[in-house]
């Protein structure tokens, strides 16, 4: 029905102009001109590719506010600085990278500053994971897949893949929903997959595994995750194969040995620091560390998000600094890289999370932005009018995949320059040389502090030499045999 305006049009159009040329009447020119207009921008917006709302709904889709959610960033009143420096440096030439891969690491792999955040198909159209990963090709970033599995769809634009790996063991998983170890092998083993990560909890819904709708169960969903055809597809609130810290690091520790030696790490919203402080514990007691940890922001969401998203686990900010403590506590941060996601969207916001102990960032909203999304907020009912979080064949001819990889190729590159630019700003050159000092937060009228001065930064070791007093209960209650 989508179409039939401007094919309507066209008809009635020629049929008026064809009358007026006929019977040499004014009149019957008037009347046909505009639907000849009319008529020719409704094929024009079939036609064309970068706009995908219109692709799906011509004509319609430029009448205001029509499927576009007025969402935009609004202006809102400061309070974090970035702070320049009077000795700016050269910007680097080439965007820096980071090296992740701790020393039981065989293939370690050098990430991007910015690349593309955990988002399932299944959740996402073929049409748009093929997008962000040709999109991740072309700038030499990595691609999470999130949790519904190791697609075709991912494998097929050349991308480098994190291949995560969720509570549903998605992609490798038995007929009861276990952990399939030879499936796993298998595709772990295939060259576009870089790293595995461990999902533990996510921003969305912190602690409360994760739905996917029925409707949006295609053959090809179900075929690649193992389910039933049209069925809701629900992820446990937690993982079958550990129940305790010490387990955990060494499900860890046997994924990468079946990976080949890929780097394997986790995917976490913090809540408890005790809780993290005792996977901490049996990291050193084991002599087990991840590769690296990505710390989801409990601002991050989706489409599908529960009603309370947002209103348990730590923010970014807080469960970056937590993680990054921690592991520095240990002694164990000089091997094990983090990942900050959660509200990434620009160059500044990446240098903010470097600031405050990240390595390197994922984006998953402004990613969407990038490869057509116009946040109308539809994910769950599989009607998303421009096909990037819909199964309907229908609907995901509106997404042109060449036109969007080159469009998320583009905004990946154009923020990490940026990034670059801002840290030049500052007398810096490499992400290493960000320090907390470096951002500074407005905490009242006319009193401004640094991040250096607003958080308590552990020295190496500090947690096993003696905890400062602020750390000390939840270090001595942090058990490496049970999370409660």
């Amino acid at each position: 029905m989508r179409r039939v305006a401007p094919l309507l049009l066209v008809a009635v159009g020629a049929g008026g102009a064809t009358l007026a040329a006929c019977t040499g009447s004014a009149r019957w020119w008037c009347a046909a001109g505009p639907l000849l207009a009319l008529a020719a921008l409704g094929v024009r917006d079939l036609v064309q590719r970068p706009d995908a709302l219109l692709r799906a709904y011509p004509l319609t889709g430029r009448l205001p506010f029509v499927h576009r959610r007025g969402d935009e960033v609004r202006p809102a009143t400061v309070r974090e600085f970035l702070v320049s420096s009077l000795a700016p440096a050269e910007p680097a030439e080439e965007p820096p990278v980071v090296r992740v891969g701790g020393p039981d690491c065989r293939l370690p792999y050098d990430m991007a500053l910015l690349n593309v955040s955990a988002m399932s198909f299944g959740a996402l159209s073929p049409r748009a994971v093929l997008a962000l990963n040709r999109g991740a090709a072309l700038g030499r970033f990595a691609q999470d897949t999130g949790e519904g599995g190791l697609t075709e769809h991912h494998l097929r634009g050349g991308g480098d893949l994190v291949w995560e790996i969720g509570t549903g063991y998605f992609g490798c998983r038995t007929g009861e929903g276990r952990f399939a170890a030879r499936e796993f092998a298998d595709k772990a083993a295939l060259p576009e997959v870089r790293c595995v990560s461990l999902k533990l909890s996510q921003g969305a819904a912190p602690g409360g595994g994760a739905l996917l709708p029925g409707v949006k169960v295609s053959a090809s969903v179900a075929r690649e995750r193992n389910v039933p055809v049209g069925e809701p597809v629900v992820s446990p609130p937690g993982h079958r194969e550990f129940c305790t810290p010490r387990e955990l690091v060494l499900f860890l520790a046997r994924l990468r040995e079946l990976a080949g030696g890929k780097p394997t790490g986790v995917k976490l919203c913090v809540g408890s620091r005790r809780e993290f402080l005792a996977v901490c514990r049996a990291m050193v007691a084991e002599g087990v560390a991840p590769d690296f940890v990505v710390v989801d922001g409990s601002e991050g969401g989706s489409g599908a998000a529960p009603p309370y998203a947002g209103e348990v686990g730590l923010p970014l900010t807080e469960g970056l600094i937590t993680v990054h403590n921690a592991l520095v506590g240990v002694g164990l941060r000089d091997r094990v890289r983090i990942g900050a996601s959660g509200g990434v969207a620009t160059g500044a916001d990446v240098v903010r999370r470097l600031a405050q102990g990240a390595d390197y960032t994922n984006a998953a909203r402004a990613m969407m932005r990038a490869v057509g999304c116009v946040g109308t907020g539809r994910c769950h009912t599989n009607t998303c009018p421009v096909g990037v979080a819909t199964q309907d064949p229908r609907r995901m001819r509106a997404l042109d995949v060449d036109d969007k990889a080159r469009r998320v190729h583009r905004y990946q590159r154009e923020t990490v320059r940026d990034a670059v630019r801002i840290m030049a700003s500052m007398g810096v050159r490499e992400p290493a040389g960000l320090t907390p000092a470096h951002l500074v937060r407005r905490t009242g009228p006319g009193t401004v502090r640094s991040c250096a001065e607003l958080y308590e930064w552990l020295e190496p070791g500090a947690l096993l030499s003696g905890p400062p007093e602020s750390w000390a209960a939840d270090w001595k209650a942090a058990d490496p045999d049970g999370f409660s």
